[in-house]
């Protein structure tokens, strides 16, 4: 189990490295300049001299290996300077959004997960009758249906109601607020759209444990326990469904990894200031510093959540390690 674990730790290293110099060629492969930007947005004159001192105030003077080798060590000491945009710590700038987008991600997913895994144990079971198509129909509903136009939805349903009931129109809060400080506060703004992103997430799970579990229900092993007289449920339970869960689990982290990666349009709807809508904004503007530090944030995360799931693996499969 431990060499497992090693081997799958130091091919970690490789992959940052290969998604670094990816990352950092493609930024520099895009037309335009920061420094323009900058000038042009303080309203000062373009001239040589003045592109010169803005690229030697952000390090864009010296030879690419040389900057580089500084993106580099700032990936080992984690620290990535100033914006090059707003001219504030990098780590403030993305601290303040990533933890209402973490948040969001891990009040999405439980979500997704508690609507999918019974609705797909349910409809595999269920195969070929008025329940799997009912659950098949509520899947594929929610592949269909965007996020963030079932945000809009949701929203002025609420407007609706709430002014016919209440005489008040309700909207969700603008600001956001740690839940620690205020809970109430911080669930009525991002309980809405936790909601419109896990059904379509739980409508992706619902198929693949569905998938899961039909292939697994026709196994050998399967038909062997019932033929020595255990109930179904714990056929379904022991034997079924934690084989079935492989898939799964790898769909519902790369789902996570996804949601950290935010969702742009869907923030944009509910007035969320995550990493999404961060990370646009640093294209946009071409702030090499922001955009390098937000790409490796969510490679970093898609990075540990393979190696999360990958230990996983070995648990729900000892023949995994064993390999």
């Amino acid at each position: 189990m431990y060499q497992y674990l090693l081997k799958r730790t130091l091919l970690i290293v490789p992959t940052l490295i290969g998604a670094a110099l990816l990352v950092f060629g493609l930024m520099r492969l895009v037309p335009g300049d920061i420094c323009v930007a900058t000038l042009l947005a303080e309203g000062m004159p373009v001239s040589e001299e003045a592109l010169q001192q803005c690229r030697a105030q952000h390090g864009l003077d010296v030879p690419m290996p040389i900057q580089f080798g500084n993106f580099l060590w700032n990936l080992v000491t984690l620290d990535f300077g100033n914006s090059m945009w707003t001219g504030r710590p990098v780590g403030q700038e993305v601290g303040l959004r990533f933890e209402l987008t973490v948040q969001l991600a891990l009040m999405t997913i439980p979500i997704a997960v508690m609507i999918a895994i019974p609705l797909g144990i349910m409809s595999a079971v269920k195969q070929r009758t008025w329940v799997d198509y009912v659950i098949r129909t509520f899947a594929i509903a929610g592949e269909a249906i965007p996020s963030f136009w079932l945000g809009i939805m949701i929203i002025l349903t609420l407007l609706i109601v709430t002014q016919h009931w209440f005489g008040e129109p309700w909207m969700p809060p603008l600001d956001y607020r740690p839940i620690w400080e205020d809970p109430a506060y911080n669930l009525s703004q991002l309980l809405l759209p936790a909601i419109a992103t896990g059904y379509r997430s739980s409508a992706i799970l619902t198929r693949m444990t569905r998938s899961a579990m039909l292939e697994v229900l026709r196994e050998d092993y399967v038909r062997t326990a019932r033929a020595k007289g255990l109930y179904e449920r714990v056929v379904r339970r022991r034997h079924a469904l934690k084989n079935a869960m492989l898939p799964v689990v790898t769909l519902i982290g790369m789902e996570f990894a996804f949601l950290i990666g935010g969702l742009v349009v869907t923030e944009q709807v509910f007035n969320l200031n995550g990493l999404g809508q961060l990370l646009v904004d640093a294209v946009e503007v071409h702030d090499y510093t922001m955009t390098e530090a937000l790409v490796m944030l969510i490679v970093f995360a898609f990075v540990l959540i393979n190696f999360m799931i990958d230990i996983l693996y070995s648990w729900l499969d000892p023949r995994i390690r064993y390999s």
